[in-house]
Protein backbone atom coordinates (compact mmCIF):
# COMPACT_ATOMS: atom_id res chain seq x y z
CA UNK A 1 0.00 0.00 0.00
CA UNK A 2 0.94 3.75 -0.86
CA UNK A 3 0.57 5.68 2.62
CA UNK A 4 1.02 9.40 2.64
CA UNK A 5 1.45 10.80 5.84
CA UNK A 6 0.47 14.59 5.85
CA UNK A 7 1.59 16.47 9.21
CA UNK A 8 1.67 20.20 9.89
CA UNK A 9 5.67 20.27 10.51
CA UNK A 10 8.53 18.24 9.92
CA UNK A 11 10.41 18.64 13.66
CA UNK A 12 10.37 16.22 15.98
CA UNK A 13 8.84 18.08 18.90
CA UNK A 14 7.37 15.31 21.20
CA UNK A 15 5.52 11.62 21.45
CA UNK A 16 3.01 12.62 18.35
CA UNK A 17 6.24 13.68 15.69
CA UNK A 18 7.93 10.40 17.30
CA UNK A 19 5.16 8.19 16.84
CA UNK A 20 4.89 9.43 13.26
CA UNK A 21 8.60 8.81 12.78
CA UNK A 22 8.46 5.37 14.11
CA UNK A 23 6.03 4.48 11.50
CA UNK A 24 7.96 6.22 8.96
CA UNK A 25 10.73 3.62 9.11
CA UNK A 26 8.71 0.97 10.66
CA UNK A 27 6.17 -0.03 6.93
CA UNK A 28 8.40 0.00 4.38
CA UNK A 29 10.05 -3.22 5.48
CA UNK A 30 6.62 -4.70 6.41
CA UNK A 31 5.79 -3.55 1.89
CA UNK A 32 4.52 -0.25 2.24
CA UNK A 33 5.56 2.56 0.51
CA UNK A 34 5.41 6.05 2.48
CA UNK A 35 5.60 9.67 1.53
CA UNK A 36 5.60 12.47 3.90
CA UNK A 37 3.66 16.13 3.31
CA UNK A 38 4.01 18.28 5.53
CA UNK A 39 3.02 22.66 6.11
CA UNK A 40 6.47 23.85 7.35
CA UNK A 41 9.81 22.61 7.11
CA UNK A 42 11.76 21.57 10.37
CA UNK A 43 13.93 24.23 12.59
CA UNK A 44 17.73 24.58 12.25
CA UNK A 45 19.28 21.31 13.83
CA UNK A 46 15.65 19.74 14.97
CA UNK A 47 15.36 16.11 14.45
CA UNK A 48 12.72 15.06 11.68
CA UNK A 49 10.30 12.90 11.22
CA UNK A 50 11.68 11.60 8.34
CA UNK A 51 14.91 11.34 10.02
CA UNK A 52 17.24 11.93 6.65
CA UNK A 53 15.82 8.88 5.20
CA UNK A 54 15.07 8.79 1.11
CA UNK A 55 11.35 9.25 1.93
CA UNK A 56 9.90 11.62 -0.90
CA UNK A 57 8.56 14.53 0.50
CA UNK A 58 7.03 17.53 -0.24
CA UNK A 59 6.81 20.75 2.18
CA UNK A 60 3.58 22.83 1.57
CA UNK A 61 5.05 26.43 2.85
CA UNK A 62 8.29 25.86 -0.13
CA UNK A 63 5.71 24.60 -2.94
CA UNK A 64 2.40 26.03 -2.25
CA UNK A 65 -0.81 24.29 -2.16
CA UNK A 66 -1.52 23.89 -5.38
CA UNK A 67 2.19 22.60 -6.67
CA UNK A 68 1.95 20.37 -3.38
CA UNK A 69 -1.03 19.26 -4.37
CA UNK A 70 -0.19 18.45 -7.70
CA UNK A 71 2.56 16.11 -6.68
CA UNK A 72 0.48 14.16 -4.28
CA UNK A 73 -1.61 13.48 -6.90
CA UNK A 74 1.45 12.31 -9.20
CA UNK A 75 2.52 9.91 -6.05
CA UNK A 76 -0.62 8.45 -6.35
CA UNK A 77 -1.36 7.46 -2.50
CA UNK A 78 -3.48 4.53 -1.95
CA UNK A 79 -4.52 6.57 1.63
CA UNK A 80 -3.95 9.79 2.92
CA UNK A 81 -2.95 9.33 6.92
CA UNK A 82 -3.63 12.88 8.77
CA UNK A 83 -2.28 13.45 11.92
CA UNK A 84 -2.62 16.99 12.17
CA UNK A 85 -2.94 19.79 9.85
CA UNK A 86 -3.10 23.37 10.53
CA UNK A 87 -5.02 24.24 7.49
CA UNK A 88 -8.41 22.79 7.27
CA UNK A 89 -8.34 23.82 3.61
CA UNK A 90 -5.44 21.58 2.95
CA UNK A 91 -6.65 18.36 4.96
CA UNK A 92 -10.44 18.86 2.82
CA UNK A 93 -8.05 19.50 -0.28
CA UNK A 94 -6.27 16.01 0.87
CA UNK A 95 -9.08 13.86 1.55
CA UNK A 96 -11.32 14.70 -1.21
CA UNK A 97 -11.79 11.92 -3.54
CA UNK A 98 -9.02 9.97 -1.68
CA UNK A 99 -9.29 6.62 0.76
CA UNK A 100 -7.86 8.80 4.19
CA UNK A 101 -7.42 8.23 7.71
CA UNK A 102 -7.17 10.41 10.84
CA UNK A 103 -4.56 9.47 13.94
CA UNK A 104 -5.77 12.35 16.14
CA UNK A 105 -3.13 13.14 19.02
CA UNK A 106 -4.99 15.37 20.74
CA UNK A 107 -8.38 17.00 20.74
CA UNK A 108 -8.84 17.79 16.66
CA UNK A 109 -12.23 19.32 16.14
CA UNK A 110 -13.67 18.40 19.76
CA UNK A 111 -12.37 21.80 21.50
CA UNK A 112 -12.31 25.61 20.73
CA UNK A 113 -8.74 25.70 22.04
CA UNK A 114 -7.55 22.24 21.61
CA UNK A 115 -6.51 22.46 25.45
CA UNK A 116 -9.76 20.56 26.27
CA UNK A 117 -9.05 22.15 29.83
CA UNK A 118 -10.35 25.63 31.84
CA UNK A 119 -7.87 27.62 34.15
CA UNK A 120 -10.21 29.41 36.42
CA UNK A 121 -10.76 29.07 38.87
CA UNK A 122 -8.24 26.03 38.97
CA UNK A 123 -7.15 24.29 36.00
CA UNK A 124 -8.67 21.09 35.16
CA UNK A 125 -10.29 19.13 32.38
CA UNK A 126 -12.87 19.91 30.26
CA UNK A 127 -15.84 17.57 29.80
CA UNK A 128 -18.29 19.48 27.81
CA UNK A 129 -19.25 18.12 23.58
CA UNK A 130 -17.59 21.39 21.32
CA UNK A 131 -20.48 23.81 19.68
CA UNK A 132 -21.16 27.17 19.75
CA UNK A 133 -21.78 27.60 23.47
CA UNK A 134 -17.97 26.76 24.83
CA UNK A 135 -17.99 30.48 23.13
CA UNK A 136 -19.74 31.57 26.08
CA UNK A 137 -17.58 30.51 28.83
CA UNK A 138 -14.36 30.75 26.70
CA UNK A 139 -13.86 34.17 29.11
CA UNK A 140 -15.18 33.03 32.46
CA UNK A 141 -13.27 29.69 32.74
CA UNK A 142 -10.17 30.88 30.59
CA UNK A 143 -10.43 28.42 28.39
CA UNK A 144 -7.55 30.10 26.47
CA UNK A 145 -5.66 33.44 25.76
CA UNK A 146 -8.17 37.08 26.56
CA UNK A 147 -7.83 37.99 22.24
CA UNK A 148 -11.25 38.02 20.76
CA UNK A 149 -9.74 37.57 17.56
CA UNK A 150 -7.91 34.57 18.72
CA UNK A 151 -10.33 33.45 20.61
CA UNK A 152 -12.70 33.06 17.02
CA UNK A 153 -9.90 32.15 14.63
CA UNK A 154 -9.51 29.07 16.97
CA UNK A 155 -12.56 28.06 17.14
CA UNK A 156 -12.90 28.74 13.27
CA UNK A 157 -10.61 26.08 12.73
CA UNK A 158 -11.87 23.66 15.08
CA UNK A 159 -15.12 24.26 13.61
CA UNK A 160 -13.82 23.24 10.13
CA UNK A 161 -11.46 20.40 11.48
CA UNK A 162 -14.88 18.85 13.53
CA UNK A 163 -16.59 19.15 10.21
CA UNK A 164 -14.19 17.21 8.26
CA UNK A 165 -14.15 14.06 11.02
CA UNK A 166 -16.81 12.13 9.64
CA UNK A 167 -15.23 12.07 6.07
CA UNK A 168 -12.75 9.78 7.17
CA UNK A 169 -12.71 6.11 6.29
CA UNK A 170 -11.16 5.80 9.94
CA UNK A 171 -10.52 7.58 12.84
CA UNK A 172 -8.11 6.55 15.15
CA UNK A 173 -6.73 6.81 18.81
CA UNK A 174 -4.01 6.05 21.28
CA UNK A 175 -7.13 5.05 24.23
CA UNK A 176 -9.85 4.12 24.78
CA UNK A 177 -10.86 8.03 26.17
CA UNK A 178 -10.38 9.46 22.89
CA UNK A 179 -11.87 6.88 21.27
CA UNK A 180 -15.04 7.69 23.07
CA UNK A 181 -14.21 11.54 22.55
CA UNK A 182 -14.14 11.45 18.96
CA UNK A 183 -18.04 8.89 18.64
CA UNK A 184 -19.24 11.46 21.17
CA UNK A 185 -18.67 13.71 18.00
CA UNK A 186 -19.97 12.16 15.42
CA UNK A 187 -17.73 9.45 14.06
CA UNK A 188 -19.27 6.26 13.50
CA UNK A 189 -18.36 4.09 16.47
CA UNK A 190 -17.41 1.52 13.41
CA UNK A 191 -15.21 3.93 12.33
CA UNK A 192 -13.04 4.94 15.73
CA UNK A 193 -10.41 2.40 16.99
CA UNK A 194 -8.24 2.36 19.35
CA UNK A 195 -4.61 1.48 19.11
CA UNK A 196 -2.30 2.22 21.99
CA UNK A 197 0.84 4.06 20.84
CA UNK A 198 3.85 2.12 21.18
CA UNK A 199 7.40 3.16 22.72
CA UNK A 200 8.70 4.92 20.36
CA UNK A 201 11.84 7.18 21.64
CA UNK A 202 12.94 4.22 24.18
CA UNK A 203 13.95 1.01 23.30
CA UNK A 204 12.47 -1.71 25.76
CA UNK A 205 14.35 -3.89 27.73
CA UNK A 206 14.05 -7.46 27.51
CA UNK A 207 14.15 -8.50 30.73
CA UNK A 208 12.48 -7.45 33.69
CA UNK A 209 14.99 -4.71 35.88
CA UNK A 210 16.54 -6.32 38.45
CA UNK A 211 16.29 -4.83 41.96
CA UNK A 212 18.33 -1.86 42.42
CA UNK A 213 19.01 1.29 45.74
CA UNK A 214 16.94 3.88 45.35
CA UNK A 215 17.68 7.07 43.56
CA UNK A 216 15.39 9.65 44.70
CA UNK A 217 15.27 10.78 41.01
CA UNK A 218 11.79 11.70 39.94
CA UNK A 219 11.98 12.55 35.86
CA UNK A 220 9.68 14.98 33.79
CA UNK A 221 9.54 14.54 30.09
CA UNK A 222 8.23 16.64 27.28
CA UNK A 223 7.00 20.22 26.22
CA UNK A 224 7.11 22.63 29.21
CA UNK A 225 3.68 24.24 29.23
CA UNK A 226 0.92 25.09 31.62
CA UNK A 227 -1.28 22.11 30.88
CA UNK A 228 2.03 19.30 31.32
CA UNK A 229 1.43 20.06 35.09
CA UNK A 230 5.47 20.86 36.51
CA UNK A 231 4.49 23.71 38.45
CA UNK A 232 2.15 21.28 40.28
CA UNK A 233 4.70 18.31 40.83
CA UNK A 234 7.79 20.56 41.90
CA UNK A 235 5.86 21.60 45.02
CA UNK A 236 4.88 18.14 45.36
CA UNK A 237 7.75 16.72 45.21
CA UNK A 238 8.79 19.14 48.34
CA UNK A 239 6.19 18.08 50.16
CA UNK A 240 7.42 14.16 48.95
CA UNK A 241 10.41 14.77 50.45
CA UNK A 242 9.76 16.33 53.89
CA UNK A 243 7.04 12.83 54.54
CA UNK A 244 9.55 10.80 53.25
CA UNK A 245 12.93 11.71 55.07
CA UNK A 246 14.55 11.72 52.45
CA UNK A 247 15.69 14.44 49.11
CA UNK A 248 13.87 14.23 46.06
CA UNK A 249 15.59 15.53 42.88
CA UNK A 250 13.97 16.61 39.41
CA UNK A 251 15.16 15.91 36.39
CA UNK A 252 13.87 17.82 33.58
CA UNK A 253 14.33 16.48 29.40
CA UNK A 254 12.59 18.93 27.38
CA UNK A 255 12.23 22.67 26.57
CA UNK A 256 9.18 24.98 26.32
CA UNK A 257 7.83 28.35 28.31
CA UNK A 258 7.56 26.84 31.67
CA UNK A 259 10.72 25.92 31.91
CA UNK A 260 11.83 29.25 34.03
CA UNK A 261 8.77 29.04 36.07
CA UNK A 262 10.09 25.35 36.97
CA UNK A 263 13.43 26.25 38.09
CA UNK A 264 12.19 29.26 40.18
CA UNK A 265 9.74 26.95 41.50
CA UNK A 266 12.75 25.00 42.52
CA UNK A 267 14.57 26.87 44.08
CA UNK A 268 11.60 28.60 46.44
CA UNK A 269 10.81 25.12 47.73
CA UNK A 270 14.59 23.42 47.72
CA UNK A 271 14.40 20.66 45.29
CA UNK A 272 17.27 19.94 43.00
CA UNK A 273 16.02 20.21 39.83
CA UNK A 274 18.56 19.32 36.40
CA UNK A 275 17.61 20.28 33.26
CA UNK A 276 18.94 18.58 30.17
CA UNK A 277 16.62 19.53 26.93
CA UNK A 278 15.67 17.37 24.98
CA UNK A 279 17.45 13.97 24.80
CA UNK A 280 16.73 10.84 22.57
CA UNK A 281 17.40 7.36 22.40
CA UNK A 282 20.33 5.89 25.04
CA UNK A 283 20.70 9.57 26.40
CA UNK A 284 16.94 9.55 27.38
CA UNK A 285 17.14 5.62 28.04
CA UNK A 286 20.61 6.25 30.11
CA UNK A 287 18.53 9.07 32.54
CA UNK A 288 15.40 7.06 32.60
CA UNK A 289 17.09 4.30 34.23
CA UNK A 290 18.67 6.12 36.83
CA UNK A 291 15.19 7.70 37.87
CA UNK A 292 12.73 6.13 40.45
CA UNK A 293 9.97 7.17 38.90
CA UNK A 294 8.86 9.34 35.73
CA UNK A 295 6.01 12.25 36.24
CA UNK A 296 2.61 12.65 34.44
CA UNK A 297 1.22 15.37 35.86
CA UNK A 298 -1.18 16.95 33.56
CA UNK A 299 -3.85 19.30 34.47
CA UNK A 300 -5.40 18.83 31.13
CA UNK A 301 -7.13 15.43 29.66
CA UNK A 302 -4.15 13.96 28.23
CA UNK A 303 -4.97 11.61 25.08
CA UNK A 304 -3.00 9.17 26.04
CA UNK A 305 0.58 9.46 27.52
CA UNK A 306 3.23 8.00 25.56
CA UNK A 307 5.68 8.51 28.47
CA UNK A 308 4.04 6.02 30.87
CA UNK A 309 4.78 3.54 28.40
CA UNK A 310 8.63 4.38 27.49
CA UNK A 311 9.60 4.88 30.88
CA UNK A 312 7.85 1.35 32.15
CA UNK A 313 10.09 -0.45 29.11
CA UNK A 314 13.10 0.35 30.70
CA UNK A 315 11.95 -0.78 34.69
CA UNK A 316 10.59 2.84 35.47
CA UNK A 317 7.02 3.52 37.18
CA UNK A 318 5.14 6.40 37.01
CA UNK A 319 3.02 9.13 39.12
CA UNK A 320 0.08 11.06 37.66
CA UNK A 321 -3.45 12.69 37.47
CA UNK A 322 -6.78 10.63 36.30
CA UNK A 323 -7.31 12.74 33.81
CA UNK A 324 -7.93 11.45 30.12
CA UNK A 325 -6.08 8.44 29.16
CA UNK A 326 -3.72 8.47 31.77
CA UNK A 327 -5.54 5.95 33.55
CA UNK A 328 -5.43 3.21 30.94
CA UNK A 329 -1.70 2.71 31.55
CA UNK A 330 -1.16 4.00 34.83
CA UNK A 331 -2.88 1.43 36.96
CA UNK A 332 -2.73 2.42 40.61
CA UNK A 333 -0.18 -0.24 42.62
CA UNK A 334 0.36 -1.98 39.22
CA UNK A 335 2.38 0.59 36.75
CA UNK A 336 2.75 3.38 39.52
CA UNK A 337 0.04 5.36 41.66
CA UNK A 338 -2.55 7.73 40.53
CA UNK A 339 -3.66 10.71 42.23
CA UNK A 340 -7.26 11.87 41.94
CA UNK A 341 -7.68 15.03 39.65
CA UNK A 342 -10.74 17.26 41.15
CA UNK A 343 -8.44 19.16 40.62
CA UNK A 344 -5.26 18.26 40.00
CA UNK A 345 -3.03 19.66 42.67
CA UNK A 346 0.24 19.17 44.64
CA UNK A 347 -1.31 17.21 47.62
CA UNK A 348 -2.49 14.07 46.29
CA UNK A 349 -0.17 14.14 43.66
CA UNK A 350 2.44 14.02 46.70
CA UNK A 351 0.67 11.66 48.43
CA UNK A 352 1.29 9.19 45.15
CA UNK A 353 4.88 9.90 45.49
CA UNK A 354 5.18 8.93 48.81
CA UNK A 355 2.83 5.90 48.46
CA UNK A 356 5.57 4.47 45.19
CA UNK A 357 8.36 5.20 47.06
CA UNK A 358 7.82 4.29 50.75
CA UNK A 359 8.33 0.59 50.79
CA UNK A 360 11.43 -0.40 48.40
CA UNK A 361 9.86 -3.24 48.13
CA UNK A 362 6.73 -2.02 46.69
CA UNK A 363 8.52 -0.05 44.50
CA UNK A 364 10.47 -2.96 43.20
CA UNK A 365 6.80 -4.62 42.81
CA UNK A 366 5.66 -1.34 40.77
CA UNK A 367 8.88 -1.27 38.55
CA UNK A 368 8.06 -5.00 37.43
CA UNK A 369 4.73 -3.92 37.09
CA UNK A 370 5.51 -1.16 34.71
CA UNK A 371 7.56 -3.07 32.59
CA UNK A 372 5.20 -6.04 32.04
CA UNK A 373 2.76 -3.61 30.85
CA UNK A 374 5.26 -2.20 28.48
CA UNK A 375 5.91 -5.22 26.66
CA UNK A 376 1.89 -5.90 25.25
CA UNK A 377 3.24 -1.85 23.70
CA UNK A 378 5.53 -2.82 21.89
CA UNK A 379 6.40 -1.59 17.89
CA UNK A 380 5.66 -4.75 16.37
CA UNK A 381 2.42 -5.54 18.36
CA UNK A 382 1.45 -1.96 17.37
CA UNK A 383 2.09 -2.22 13.60
CA UNK A 384 0.27 -5.62 13.60
CA UNK A 385 -3.13 -4.00 15.38
CA UNK A 386 -2.66 -0.78 12.79
CA UNK A 387 -2.31 -2.00 9.67
CA UNK A 388 -5.78 -3.90 9.34
CA UNK A 389 -7.26 -0.79 10.71
CA UNK A 390 -5.22 1.22 7.31
CA UNK A 391 -5.97 -1.13 4.77
CA UNK A 392 -9.97 -1.59 5.48
CA UNK A 393 -9.64 2.64 5.58
CA UNK A 394 -8.60 2.34 1.55
CA UNK A 395 -10.80 -0.18 1.10
CA UNK A 396 -13.82 1.46 2.39
CA UNK A 397 -12.64 4.72 0.40
CA UNK A 398 -12.61 2.39 -2.54
CA UNK A 399 -16.02 1.58 -1.67
CA UNK A 400 -16.99 4.86 -1.12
Amino acid sequence: MRILFANWHRSVVGGAEAYVRLLLGSLPPRGHAVALLHEYEAAAGSPTLDGGADVPRWCVSALGADKAAEKVRAWRPDLVFVHGLESPALEALLIEDRPSALFTHGYYGTCGTGSKRFAFPAMRPCSRRFGAACLAIHYPRRCGGLSPATMLTDFRRQARRHALLTRYGAVITASEHMRTEMVRHGVAAGRAHSVPMPACAVAPDSRAPASRPATGRVALLGRLVPEKGGHLLVPALARASAALGRPLSLLVAGEGPERARIAALARARGVNAQFTGWLEGDALARELRAADLVAAPSAWPEPFGLVGVEAGGVGVPAVGFAVGGIPEWLRPGETGELAPADPPAEGPLADAIVRALRDPAHHQQLREGAWRFAQAHTPQRHLGALEPVLVEAARAGIRG
